[in-house]
C-alpha cells in the first residue's frame, strides 16, 4: 500500500498500478534469464578491463592534438576485447550513431563501389548520408551507388534476392540490427551470423557493417563474433550505460578501423590526434555500468509489452517473444494517442518532467517525429525515452531506463494517460 501510494503522487492510479503488479507476477522466469546475460556480459567487461590494466591515469584529460592520450588508446583496446575485434575507434569526436555509421560507410566505400542493404531501407537518417535522399556530401554524390533487398513479407531474409543484388561492384554490406522507425522484427545475433555467412559465400572478399545500435548486451554474443568486419554504435545508447555524454565506436578488422580513423580525422594522423576533453571517466564507467543498465531497460520493453499487448494494442516484439534490442514498438493508431503516449513518458522524467511533448519537423526525417525525453545527456536513448514518426500505422517507439523501477514507472504513466484520454482501456 505504501508502495502505491507512491505512485498515487505521479498521478497513476491504484487501479492501473495493480494492473502492472499483476502482468510483473508473469515475468519473473523472463526476469530472471536477463539478469542471468547481464551477469555474463559484466564479466566479460571486467575481464577486458582487468585484462587491460585499467588504472586511474587512464582518466586523465587530454587537450589540443591529444598525442600519447594513454586513456584513449586503451579504452579503445578494452572495447576491441569486448567486442572480439582487432581493432576499435572510440572517440568522442564521433557526435552519433549516424555520424560513427557515416564514417565507416564513407572511410570503407570508394567511386564505382556498390552499397547493398540485404534488410530492407535503412534507418531515415541514412537515407541522406546515402543519397537516397538527395543531399550534399552524399555516397552518391562520391559516385556510391546503392542497391537493396527487402525482407519477405514475414520478416525473413530473402535470399535469392540478396545472391541477385551482390555484384562485381558490391564492396560493403549493411546490416541494421535493431527495427528502427519500421515494424518489422529486430535481428538476433544468430540471424545476423546466418546472413553474413550467406553473404561471403556469395561474395567472400565483401565486406559486412552492422548497425549494432540498441543491440549492445542485450545478448550474450555480439555480430562481431559471427563474422561482422564491423559493428558500430553510439554512446548515448547502449554501451555508454548513461554516462557517456557524447560519442561512439567502430570494433571491426585492424583494416576497417584505421580507414575509419583516417576518414574521422586525416590521413596520415588517423587515431594518433584526438584528445579525451576529460570524458575518459565516464566512458570507461559508463562501459562498465552498461551491461546492467541494458538489464533494466530490456525488463521495460517487456515489460512495455505486456501492458499494452493485454489491453489491445498490438507489440512489436510481442508480449512474449525473446529480444534483440532494447526497443519496444507500440502500435497506437492514431497520431492522439502516441502524444498521449509520449507525455506520459515525459512527466516521468527526473529532467523537464514539467515539458509537453509535441510533434515537430526534425532534421534527417521526411515526417514530424515526437519524441519524449527527459534526459540527463541530450537525446540519450538509453535513458527513458519514447518517439516516432508521426505517419500511418501511427507505432511509438519505447527504450531505455537507466533503472528498471524508472522504466516501470514511465510505462504505468504512458498508460495512465492513455486511459485519461479515453483512448484506452484496463482489461476486464
Amino acid at each position: 500500500m505504501e508502495l502505491e501510494n507512491m505512485y498515487t503522487q505521479f498521478g497513476v492510479s491504484p487501479a492501473v498500478y495493480r494492473y502492472g503488479e499483476e502482468i510483473l507476477r508473469g515475468l519473473q522466469a523472463r526476469f530472471d534469464a536477463i539478469d542471468q546475460t547481464a551477469e555474463y556480459n559484466q564479466a566479460k567487461v571486467l575481464f577486458a578491463m582487468q585484462k587491460n590494466r585499467v588504472n586511474a591515469a587512464h582518466f586523465a584529460a587530454t587537450t589540443g592534438y591529444g598525442y600519447n592520450d594513454v586513456g584513449r588508446d586503451n579504452l579503445e583496446r578494452v572495447y576491441a576485447d569486448v567486442f572480439h575485434t582487432e581493432a576499435a575507434l572510440v572517440r568522442p569526436q564521433i557526435t552519433c550513431g549516424t555520424h560513427a555509421l557515416t564514417v565507416a560507410l564513407s572511410a570503407n566505400l570508394l567511386p564505382g563501389d556498390e552499397l547493398l542493404s540485404p534488410v530492407g531501407a535503412p534507418y531515415d537518417t541514412l537515407e541522406e548520408v546515402i543519397g537516397i535522399r538527395e543531399s550534399k556530401c552524399s555516397l552518391r554524390e562520391y559516385g556510391v551507388t546503392y542497391a537493396q533487398a527487402d525482407l519477405k513479407s514475414d520478416g525473413s531474409f530473402d535470399l535469392d534476392a540478396i545472391r541477385e543484388k551482390i555484384n562485381s561492384r558490391t564492396k560493403l554490406i549493411t546490416i541494421q540490427r535493431s527495427k528502427g522507425y519500421a515494424t518489422r522484427p529486430s535481428f538476433s545475433v544468430a540471424q545476423i551470423g546466418e546472413l553474413i555467412a550467406f553473404c561471403k559465400q556469395v561474395k567472400p572478399d565483401v565486406k559486412v557493417m552492422v548497425d549494432n545500435c540498441y543491440g549492445e548486451f542485450v545478448e550474450r554474443l555480439e555480430p562481431s563474433d559471427l563474422g561482422a568486419d564491423m559493428v558500430v554504435g553510439s554512446l548515448i545508447k547502449n554501451p555508454g550505460g548513461g554516462l557517456a555524454p557524447i560519442g561512439g565506436y567502430i570494433c571491426g578488422t585492424k583494416e576497417c578501423v584505421e580507414r575509419c580513423a583516417y576518414r574521422l580525422s586525416a590521413p596520415g594522423l588517423g587515431q594518433e590526434v584526438g584528445a579525451n576533453l576529460g570524458l575518459m571517466p565516464a566512458f570507461y564507467q559508463g562501459l562498465f555500468l552498461s551491461p546492467t543498465v541494458v538489464a533494466g531497460a530490456l525488463k521495460g520493453a517487456i515489460f512495455a509489452a505486456n501492458i499494452y499487448e493485454r489491453a489491445g494494442f498490438s507489440c512489436i516484439p510481442n508480449a512474449s517473444e525473446d529480444r534483440h534490442d532494447i526497443i519496444q514498438a507500440v502500435t497506437l493508431g492514431s497520431r492522439e494517442a502516441m502524444v498521449a503516449f509520449c507525455k506520459g513518458i515525459q512527466a516521468a522524467a527526473p529532467v523537464d518532467s514539467y515539458v509537453t511533448p509535441e510533434p515537430w519537423a526534425m532534421p534527417g526525417y521526411d515526417a514530424e517525429v515526437i519524441m519524449a525525453a527527459g534526459a540527463f545527456v541530450q537525446g540519450s536513448s538509453i535513458e527513458l525515452s519514447a518517439d516516432g514518426p508521426i505517419r500511418d500505422p501511427y507505432a511509438v517507439y519505447f527504450q531505455g531506463g537507466l533503472t528498471w523501477y524508472h522504466a516501470k514507472l514511465g510505462i504505468l504513466m504512458s498508460f495512465q494517460k492513455l486511459l485519461n484520454a479515453g483512448l484506452a482501456h484496463l482489461p476486464a
